[in-house]
């Protein structure tokens, strides 16, 4: 018997189509601007407060320097406008940058993010505490959350409130 290939195969043909069809829409289509299709604030406001005791941000110590990660406070991305940081100080007198809001996958970090996208890199022992406050979309601060490392965690990540106003 020998080998003839199939005609009509049921799957093939249609995942190619699908494919050839996404990949030529692909440059064209445009995702839509309108905020509407967000979760309602509220619903980044209760994830803001769900982390506020185990920190917006996370200190480590790491390769011989000190990260601040910004993580939590990327995943909300799309509906904040400014984070606003000091350190050593409560002045609030830097921002760190937000990742572009996809509104498609409004929690997620684009996939070609690296790690400056999320975490400032310091000398080892730079930052004695850190003040952060976030911006709403609407124009709204959140409240002044004051953290310090937390001791005797080795590389891990971690963040100890000591203050909010």
């Amino acid at each position: 018997m020998s080998y003839r290939p199939r005609r009509h195969c049921k799957w093939l043909p249609v995942t190619i189509r699908l494919a050839v069809l996404m990949f030529i829409a692909a440059p064209t289509f445009v995702v839509a601007q309108d905020k509407s299709s967000l979760l309602p604030i509220a619903v980044y406001q209760a994830m803001l407060d769900a982390n506020r005791q185990s920190g917006w941000i996370q200190f480590r110590k790491y390769g011989g320097h000190q990260w601040i990660y910004f993580t939590a406070l990327q995943t909300m991305h799309c509906r904040l406008s400014e984070i606003r940081y000091s350190i050593n100080s409560q002045a609030l007198d830097a921002q760190f940058p937000l990742v572009p809001c996809n509104l498609q996958n409004p929690f997620a970090l684009p996939p070609d993010a690296g790690v400056e996208e999320i975490a400032l890199r310091l000398p080892a022992q730079s930052a004695q505490f850190v003040a952060v406050q976030v911006v709403w979309d609407d124009g709204r601060e959140s409240e002044i959350a004051v953290y310090e490392p937390c001791r005797d965690v080795g590389e891990q990540s971690c963040a100890w409130p000591i203050e909010s106003n």
